[in-house]
């Protein structure tokens, strides 16, 4: 899987050329010539190439953004399937971690793997047209004593 690359590491008021990109953003030059192929402008077109910081990290930037997915508030993001999916059946579990957060926990009706989302508890009243959330009760521990 190959791992994201950190616009902030390119400086803005700084020149690189492919050789510098390259080990700036940690890939090869072979990377760096395929993207001034296709969307990454050079300064200009004399040698050696430049390429300006602030041209770099606009570049990173608009690669990492190009294939996000937007989910709507009862919408889960399948890992597997690589889309938002409505849960199977319509229902999703709560199960609250702090007093202002939680996790929505629900099944892929395509893959039957397990969905994350976290939520507020003001979020729920958002979801209570479209999902059935259930919020399991806690058991008693057995070291409580009233």
């Amino acid at each position: 899987m190959p791992k994201a690359l950190n616009p902030n590491r390119a400086k803005i008021h700084r020149s690189y050329t492919v050789e510098e990109a390259a080990e700036v953003m940690g890939v090869s030059k072979g990377t760096v010539r395929n993207w001034l192929k296709g969307d990454l402008s050079p300064c200009d077109d004399k040698k050696p190439i430049l390429i300006t910081g602030d041209t770099l990290r606009q570049f990173i930037r608009a690669r990492r953004t190009k294939h996000k997915q937007k989910c709507k508030p009862w919408e889960f993001y399948c890992v597997r399937c690589r889309k938002p999916q409505f849960p199977a059946g319509g229902m999703a579990e709560y199960e609250p971690q702090t007093a202002t957060k939680g996790r929505l926990i629900a099944l892929c009706p395509e893959c039957d793997v397990w969905m994350n989302k976290y939520a507020s508890p003001a979020k729920l009243e958002q979801l209570e047209g479209k999902l059935e959330v259930s919020i399991p009760k806690a058991l008693k521990h057995i070291n409580d004593r009233a």
